[in-house]
């Protein structure tokens, strides 16, 4: 596909052997995160947390149906229905976690520049009523 050249000056990217032929370096960035600009993975927490609630999932999910199946008359037939069991339970909690997660840090974020901009306006009331109290201010034109 690629030839052994390379760009004159760059030798990191190889030019196409054929005409018409993009490079990778024409190619779009991926996108990272989602619509919204939020990248779960980046998240200290939230990546943490979703591998956990993943790993509890999966667990609870194979011992669970491992127990509910023990009335089966062989143990690979509860063993097959625990493992099953487990990656079913292993995924819908995965989804779950990041669903929760993404509103959890949307509202972390609304919290968080709530919190800004209250901050925000204490300061321009503070500097207004000191600018109001100061002879020294020069007066305010009309």
């Amino acid at each position: 596909m690629f030839a052994e050249q390379t760009r004159e000056g760059d030798p990191s990217v190889a030019m196409p052997s054929q005409e018409g032929e993009s490079t990778t370096a024409d190619a779009p960035p991926a996108r990272q995160g989602n619509e919204h600009g939020l990248n779960l993975a980046a998240h200290p927490r939230a990546a943490r947390r979703v591998t956990e609630c993943k790993a509890w999932g999966g667990l609870a999910g194979f011992f669970v149906g491992g127990y509910l199946s023990l009335s089966s008359n062989t143990l690979l037939d509860a063993a097959f229905r625990a493992l099953l069991t487990g990656i079913v339970c292993y995924v819908a909690v995965w989804g779950a976690a990041v669903f929760i997660w993404r509103r959890l840090i949307v509202a972390e974020l609304r919290q968080r520049e709530h919190e800004l901009s209250s901050e925000r306006a204490k300061r321009s009331g503070l500097a207004a009523a000191a600018g109001e109290n100061d002879p020294d201010a020069a007066p305010a034109a009309s």
